[in-house]
């Protein structure tokens, strides 16, 4: 913080995979109020401040543009800041070469930018109904997702390389394990996801056929796998590697069965619609929220954390 409001006078913060809802100004809010506060209490004359905020092209941009408005108002007691809309996938480029300070990327790069083609070209479905034959098939299912993920954040990074200032700081928050946990050698972020949706092939809500041929394009890696990942693509000095509970006991206890359903609809819904068909979708919020309230031990995700990455990028 010191290094940017010293040496320059506009600062650009970007926010990689914003969403759409009250959260996708979380993040910048909290930096733009760090900023103005800083600059206040070493009176000095804050920096102009343009805020950029990224998701796909089908997120629902009229919303984000509303909370915008709303957060340009609330930041005018500190001062202006500028506000722009990027669409696009962040497995490209957005922004200016040497354009932006500060990136954020919050639970948004565990989502890759296609599930293994390995696993899709071979007919090997993510999750075999038989357990036995789910079991042999693992380590081939989590070799290729942590495959395409190592190929996906390399571009990511080298993207980002690409766009941040020499010294820019970038953030990035995912889904993950940490490496002395055995449970992130058996688990992935959808396991929880693609047993509801066997439980619905069951039932006969949704075909044997279709669940085979649905990839989650979705992976969670250990905190070692991070940061090799990162020091091999070698644009970035990592500054800090932290792994926290997704949730506390009080998050826990304060939860209900239906709003896990609900956060389960929120996540998974476009791409349950896309393969599945949106008649599916109701039946699926009901089953999770049954398996919820009935304790299933497979929606356990033993050993995820949320991984918190700190990054300079090299001068």
């Amino acid at each position: 913080m010191r290094k940017f409001t010293n040496a320059i006078s506009s600062i650009v913060i970007a926010d990689l995979g914003c969403s759409s809802g009250p959260n996708a100004v979380a993040l910048i809010s909290v930096a733009v109020e760090a900023i103005f506060r800083y600059c206040a209490l070493e009176q000095k004359v804050p920096p102009e401040l343009c805020v950029l905020l990224n998701d796909l092209p089908d997120n629902d941009f009229n919303n984000v543009a509303k909370h915008l408005v709303a957060f340009q108002k609330d930041a005018e007691c500190f001062g202006p800041v500028l506000t722009a809309i990027v669409p696009g996938s962040f497995y490209k480029r957005l922004f200016s070469s040497s354009s932006v300070h500060l990136a954020f990327a919050s639970n948004s790069v565990h989502w890759l930018s296609e599930a293994p083609e390995d696993l899709m070209k071979g007919g090997i479905p993510m999750y075999d109904a038989d357990d036995d034959l789910r079991q042999e098939r693992r380590p081939l299912v989590l070799e290729a997702y942590a495959r395409k993920f190592r190929k996906d954040f390399t571009l990511f990074l080298n993207l980002r390389a690409q766009e941040l200032v020499p010294g820019g700081q970038m953030v990035i928050s995912l889904p993950g394990y940490c490496s002395s946990e055995s449970a992130g050698q058996s688990n992935l972020p959808w396991d929880g996801i693609a047993f509801m949706l066997n439980d619905m092939v069951s039932r006969g809500v949704v075909e044997r056929e279709k669940l085979d041929s649905f990839y989650i394009p979705m992976y969670g890696p250990s905190d070692k796998e991070l940061r090799k990942i990162i020091e091999d693509e070698s644009s970035f000095t990592i500054n800090n590697i932290l792994a926290h509970e997704v949730m506390n006991d009080m998050d826990r206890s304060s939860i209900t069965p239906k709003m896990m359903a609900l956060a389960a609809r929120a996540a998974y819904e476009p791409i349950i619609v896309q393969h599945f068909g949106a008649t599916v979708v109701e039946e699926f919020e009901r089953t999770v929220e049954l398996h919820v309230r009935a304790g299933t031990p497979q929606l356990a995700a033993a050993g995820l954390v949320f991984l918190s990455v700190s990054l300079t990028k090299k001068v």
